[in-house]
């Protein structure tokens, strides 16, 4: 009988291995022992505890743990847009309360003294700084949801009404 002629490529070139049931087999597989897992990866499933660098031992299985704990609290893009858009809020709301307070002093300044109204002014300025980094500390760890909640609450709790009825302009 005949050998069949080479199996040939796409180039015409001779093939190293003639046999395509090679591919459908398991055979060989195992000549250097078993396969270990390159860094990072883990086994799944069934018999999946006795591939070699699986996470079967304990500072594995605890590394798996921290990393998912950071995946978790990862922010996404949508939220790290909206934190940055509402960051800049909060950082328009304290010149609108800047602004606004200068420009009420003079109106109050006919009823309370430099003495009582400095001190309150600085706070209502430093307000939205104040309230946009307790929102974040107080949150952390929570939900993404609850900490945009408290930052939106922020929002319209903290709108600069000096700013807002008097204007830049004043009188």
């Amino acid at each position: 009988m005949p050998h069949p002629p080479p199996a040939r490529d796409y180039a015409g070139r001779v093939r190293s291995d003639p046999d395509d049931d090679d591919a459908l087999r398991w055979d060989g597989d195992d000549e250097n022992g078993p396969a270990s897992l390159p860094p990072g990866w883990k086994a799944v499933g069934k018999g999946s505890d006795d591939v070699p660098g699986s996470p079967a031992d304990a500072a594995s299985a605890r590394h798996d743990a921290e990393t998912a704990d950071d995946d978790t609290h990862a922010l996404g893009t949508v939220s790290l847009v909206l934190l940055g858009v509402l960051g800049g809020v909060y950082l328009l709301y304290t010149v609108g309360w800047l602004i606004g307070g200068i420009r009420l002093k003079q109106l109050a300044n006919l009823i309370v003294a430099d003495a009582m109204y400095v001190p309150w002014l600085i706070l209502a300025v430093a307000a939205p700084a104040l309230w946009f980094l307790t929102g974040w500390v107080l949150t952390r760890g929570r939900a993404m949801w609850l900490r945009m909640l408290v930052l939106l609450a922020g929002v319209v709790l903290l709108v600069p009404w000096p700013f807002v009825m008097m204007g830049a302009l004043g009188s």
